[in-house]
């Protein structure tokens, strides 16, 4: 009988690539962006356009500058592009929103490596630096001018009382928000488009929004409206998501939207800062090298090398 030698996992080969999978991404938001378009006018359509663009010429400037070969063509920089728009004020200026695809692309994910090697969210943390240098710009608020009114600065729902917008106006986005975050059905129509296309996993999403839910009922708030507010549904199914910053097994993907639920709420209901999703999923980022190391698995036929006990 000839001995079998059983190696470690991976043992499956998978024709997705990098392509494919921010190519999904980036159909995933076209509904978003369809309806920011709709809600915001043209402006929206602009402001994205240049976070994307922006975001592709960093790219291509730090692989140049770093001689690295062009990465551009893997669509990555684009959906970091793309995601930070979603997370910007219809109104912000544009040179703003420049500074924060610099931030996202050469900051936070090409002088750590590029792809693979960022320890953070991106778009995330341009987001947070935006939103801490640039505040006035950041949290100056435009209502969405559906049927053809007026534009007009107002408070967003999360500033808002609960009760100011109904349920069905917050899901269609017909309430002031970052233009990519207001209308919750095409988000999740988009995320239920990358769970069939098996692009994301459900775990952490699911964990997130719920312990938002459960967090936000025992805290007296309204779990719905909490929900259906501000950035969650976005940042939940979109960013909680990514393969580069968040935990790879089930487990560690459900202690990771678990964490995110629940720094959210601390900051919303507890804090002065009325949004909480950003600062949570940046902080979980930081902690999921350690969730993966409490939650891996050891791989089948693995051998590991006993350590000799110390005189």
């Amino acid at each position: 009988m000839s001995n079998l030698t059983v190696s470690p996992s991976p043992h499956v080969r998978s024709e997705q690539t990098t392509t494919k999978i921010m190519l999904h991404v980036l159909i995933a938001l076209v509904p978003a962006l369809v309806m920011s378009a709709v809600q915001f006018g043209g402006r929206a359509l602009t402001l994205t356009c240049i976070c994307i663009l922006s975001s592709m010429f960093w790219e291509w400037l730090s692989n140049r500058i770093m001689k690295r070969p062009d990465t551009t063509d893997d669509l990555s920089a684009m959906v970091t592009g793309m995601l930070l728009a979603f997370n910007l004020p219809p109104s912000l200026p544009y040179p703003i929103a420049v500074i924060g695809t610099f931030i996202a692309i050469v900051i936070v994910k090409q002088i750590f490596g590029g792809l693979g090697q960022n320890f953070a969210n991106p778009a995330i943390v341009g987001r947070i630096v935006l939103m801490l240098s640039f505040t006035s710009e950041m949290t100056s608020w435009t209502s969405p001018a559906w049927g053809g009114a007026d534009v007009v600065t107002m408070a967003t729902p999360l500033r808002a009382d609960e009760g100011a917008y109904s349920y069905m106006d917050l899901f269609l986005g017909k309430c002031p928000g970052c233009l990519g975050e207001v209308c919750k059905a095409a988000l999740l129509l988009g995320g239920v488009y990358l769970v069939i296309m098996k692009i994301i996993h459900i775990q952490a999403p699911v964990a997130f929004v719920g312990t938002v839910f459960v967090f936000s009922w025992l805290a007296g708030k309204d779990p719905l409206y909490q929900i259906l507010s501000g950035g969650l549904i976005l940042g939940a199914v979109f960013m909680a998501t990514d393969y580069v910053t968040t935990p790879i097994t089930p487990k560690g993907k459900a202690i990771f939207g678990i964490g995110c639920g629940i720094i959210t709420c601390v900051i919303r209901f507890y804090a002065n800062y009325p949004e909480g999703v950003s600062f949570s999923i940046l902080l979980m980022n930081i902690a999921t090298p350690y969730i993966d190391l409490v939650t891996r698995k050891k791989p089948v036929g693995a051998v590991y090398e006993k350590k000799e006990a110390q005189r």
